[in-house]
């Protein structure tokens, strides 16, 4: 506390801050109170007086009210006026509403999305009620602008940050929680930006926009404009996908990045590089002093020049998180070194996180935040202890390589919490391709980039030698990730494990730097060019002793040793599936209007059933309303849930039958999860999706099989899977894979009974398939009743006959099916036949996703909402 005041109280500000962020009401106190308690007892361990304990103690409490202050005042105007007036939020229509643009508007396809914030609202409710207010607050909500027609998007690009906007014939949205348990929570997420209302505008015609007056909105529309002509210019100096690469590198703008390389980036964990970070401020700065000094430019101008150009560059680049953090770290230690104060770096690090955490309270959620504060932590403390484990290496190679390293051991725990993907091949790419990236492109690049503003041919020629390094990291990115095996897929791990993490690192560490020291003191020799430690009496500490022995270095090697194995049996736990083990486990996931369900036995056997889909209706879109990155639900939802589950590998995938909601999601998967088998119906959808999936199963050599009734198969010694349709059709050859259109009637319906407990799956076999079954079972029912039956076709009025209900009795019903679908799923009939024979319900649109555990033969049910 004595040397880095700063960093006490920035640490100590986090905890408050978590505290109160995941404690609320009588819980928060109690916690408070006990921490209260506490801190007499943390006051002696540690040796600090009573007025440090104070101090510390006035720091959290600090924190903690002040986040909660910021919660308290984080509330909607709009919501107050809804709830005092009685009108619920689909019944409202804003009629009017007025604000200024305050990001800058993006569009994609046929939506323009830009955010303002509001002066005035006017809303519409039910019996002609008319409310309007202008005492907002200023508060800020989501505009997405439905386009109509192509001349809208000219219309479009003339709205700009700063302007003030009319809003006309609005409707109300609330942003979507998380309907899926671990699934991303976008009101959570605009709740942190404080924003709590989508406003959706049909038309161009609607938004009336007026030139802006001079304001901070007005200053970023400029700078808005300047990044747009950089861009553009780096369009002109670089082919793709280098244009699009050096876009992001150099300004920050990341729209034209490649898709391919990006992909190759973010699974090597570079995605970095691709977008503007601290590294880049940091290499900017070294650029711009170096050839300062070299025009004879004197160090305290130099240092001036440097402090003036850092907030230039943060606004340019686009003002996020990790790029502040730098900014204000540099314009910090520019500034201690100017006047000859400056001393160390972590009290800097620990003023930027107080400063940006003041400043918005809500950026300690955010990942960028996180990453950017605690790799720049791990090399000020770690780097000068690993050097000395890695004295076999030259010294600038030894000082990279730790540097390296510790970015590595430092950001594993975030990586795998947030993207729960780690390649055993980053460690290689960041060596590699960062250098190449961070020195030779950036540079090479902001020359050209410079020089292109004089002439722009002299831009084209100097761009070269970038263009030829780009490639060269390219080939190297689509090399290493292209290589099967040596990505891994991990759960995401609780906040206990992460912090458990880093203090057996720090430890292991630490008591190599400590052996490392003792064998210089013992043996008599040095590692020339050494970085020293951060605290170097840490390693010299008398209280250590001061004659080096062998006996201490062996204690230092077995306590080595120790944390080792701590550190193995951690990752091998948080390696192991999020799945209790030995109990059989039903998921079914709430993918919208789409089927799609996860089953892990009791002895950990995966088995996908169907993977959703999204539907598109009507004609194929015009070209100018499609989108650079469509919203894929595999994509976007299957394979997240199954890689944050911890889910290595599918032992099989079970499609029903070839329909869109439930093959589409399909392909996403089968790219990004290894699967064991994929058992389809027989037959073939005549879909462009369903023969790209037979093509990617044959191309990745996943086992296909054809399924028809009276087939069965044991996952494993507890679990057997029964199946019950399709009946195979007479005169069909074994070989032969017909394509079928009307996919319903073949759906693939199967019996599962896991230690007891059984589940019936329908596809969405229609009420003919159903009658087929019972015909073919006949009055025995040797299979045994189903517990849960997954109602057929998401509750149509096609399937789930009173004879279907009759013959199978079940004690509980699933149905999947999309909010406010338009197909008016589930059917009333269908719930009408349910109601009746007292079978208990539950539904995806109204329970998001649904969990089913076996537990000695009862079934626990939990819904997520």
């Amino acid at each position: 506390m004595a040397r880095r005041p700063l960093v006490t109280a920035a640490c100590l500000w986090i905890v408050g801050s978590v505290m109160a962020s995941q404690f609320h009401n009588w819980s928060f106190w109690l916690l408070w109170a006990g921490l209260s308690l506490a801190f007499p007892l943390i006051s002696y361990l540690s040796r600090w007086t009573w007025k440090q304990t104070m101090i510390c103690w006035l720091v959290v409490s600090a924190s903690a009210l002040y986040w909660n202050y910021n919660e308290f005042r984080n509330v909607s105007a709009i919501t107050d006026i809804l709830d005092t007036n009685g009108i619920a939020a689909e019944e409202a229509v804003i009629s009017k509403a007025k604000g200024v643009i305050i990001s800058a508007p993006e569009t994609d396809g046929d939506r323009t999305d830009f955010r303002i914030k509001l002066t005035d609202l006017s809303i519409d409710g039910p019996g002609g009620k008319s409310l309007t207010d202008n005492d907002l607050a200023s508060e800020k909500v989501i505009v997405q602008v439905r386009l109509l027609r192509e001349e809208e998007l000219i219309l479009s690009k003339k709205w700009t940050r700063g302007q003030h906007v009319t809003l006309t014939s609005v409707s109300l949205t609330a942003p979507a929680p998380a309907r899926n348990f671990g699934g991303f929570d976008y009101s959570e997420y605009l709740h942190r930006e404080h924003i709590h209302w989508l406003f959706k505008v049909k038309g161009a015609a609607h938004v009336q926009t007026t030139e802006a007056n001079w304001s901070f909105a007005a200053i970023m529309a400029w700078n808005d404009q300047l990044r747009n002509t950089l861009a553009s210019r780096i369009g002109q100096l670089f082919k793709e996908p280098s244009a699009g690469f050096m876009q992001g590198l150099l300004i920050g703008v990341t729209d034209g990045l490649d898709p391919e390389t990006y992909s190759s980036f973010t699974q090597l964990g570079l995605t970095h590089i691709l977008a503007i970070s601290g590294g880049h401020v940091a290499i900017n700065m070294g650029i711009l002093f170096w050839l300062l000094r070299r025009f004879k430019v004197t160090k305290e101008k130099a240092y001036l020049v440097v402090l003036i150009f850092i907030p230039f560059y943060v606004l340019l680049t686009g003002f996020t998180p990790s790029v502040v953090r730098s900014g204000i770290m540099s314009m910090l230690g520019v500034y201690l070194l100017r006047k000859g104060l400056f001393k160390d770096t972590l009290n800097i690090l620990a003023a930027a996180a107080l400063c940006m955490l003041m400043w918005e309270p809500y950026f300690l959620y955010n990942v960028s935040f996180q990453l950017s504060f605690i790799v720049t932590a791990g090399l000020i403390v770690l780097v000068p202890l690993v050097n000395p484990l890695l004295t076999f290496l030259p010294g600038k190679v030894r000082t990279a390589a730790s540097m390296t390293i510790v970015a590595q051991i430092v950001s594993f725990p975030l990586t795998i919490y947030y993207f729960n993907q780690f390649s055993l091949l980053s460690l290689a790419a960041n060596f590699i391709i960062v250098p190449i990236v961070g020195v030779f492109s950036l540079s090479a690049g902001t020359a050209a980039l410079l020089l292109s503003l004089i002439w722009l041919q002299l831009g084209r020629w100097a761009a070269y030698p970038a263009h030829f390094m780009n490639e060269l990291a390219f080939m190297a990115a689509s090399w290493m990730s292209g290589r099967s095996g040596f990505t891994t897929i991990w759960k995401s791990p609780a906040v206990g494990w992460i912090a458990v993490y880093y203090i057996l690192i720090g430890w292991f560490l630490y008591l190599g730097a400590r052996r490392a020291a003792t064998e210089q003191s013992a043996f008599g020799y040095s590692i020339a060019g050494e970085t020293q430690p951060l605290v170097p009496d840490m390693l010299h500490s008398s209280r250590f002793g001061v004659r080096p022995s062998r006996h201490r270095l062996s204690l230092f090697t077995a306590g080595q040793l120790l944390s080792c194995c701590g550190l193995l049996g951690l990752l091998a736990a948080a390696y192991q599936p999020e799945n209790p083990h030995n109990i059989g486990t039903v998921q079914f996931l709430d993918v919208g209007q789409g089927d799609c369900t996860l089953i892990t036995t009791p002895e950990g056997r995966n088995i996908l059933v169907d993977g959703g889909g999204t539907v598109t209706f009507g004609k194929p879109k015009e070209a100018w309303r499609n989108k650079k990155e469509p919203y894929e639900v595999g994509a976007k939802v299957v394979v997240p849930l199954l890689k944050r589950r911890g889910i290595h590998r599918l032992d099989a995938i079970i499609l029903t039958h070839g329909d869109q909601d439930h093959a589409g999601g399909l392909q996403a998967v089968m790219e990004s999860i290894p699967v064991n088998a994929l058992f389809i119906n027989g037959t073939l959808a005549d879909s462009k999706t369903m023969k790209t999936l037979i093509h990617t199963a044959l191309d990745k050599e996943i086992k296909l099989y054809s399924i028809s009734g009276g087939m069965r198969i044991k996952p494993d010694s507890r679990t057997v899977l029964a199946f019950l349709a399709p009946v195979q059709p007479a005169g069909l050859e074994e070989e032969q894979v017909p394509f079928v259109k009307e996919q319903n009637h073949v759906s693939i319906a199967f019996l599962i009974e896991m230690d007891g407990a059984r589940f019936l799956f329908t596809g969405d076999m229609d009420a003919a398939s159903e009658k087929d079954v019972i015909r073919q079972l006949g009055s025995s029912k040797v299979l045994g009743l189903p517990g849960v039956l997954k109602v057929a076709h998401h509750g149509s009025h096609t399937s789930t006959s009173e004879a279907w209900l009759d013959f199978w009795s079940p004690q509980a019903a699933v149905i999947s099916a999309g909010v406010s679908n338009s197909y008016g799923h589930p059917h009333p009939d269908t719930m009408d036949k349910l109601q009746k024979r007292g079978i208990n319900i539950h539904r995806t649109d109204e329970m998001g996703e649904i969990q089913m555990q076996v537990r000695k033969g009862n079934i626990v049910t939990r819904h997520k909402l």
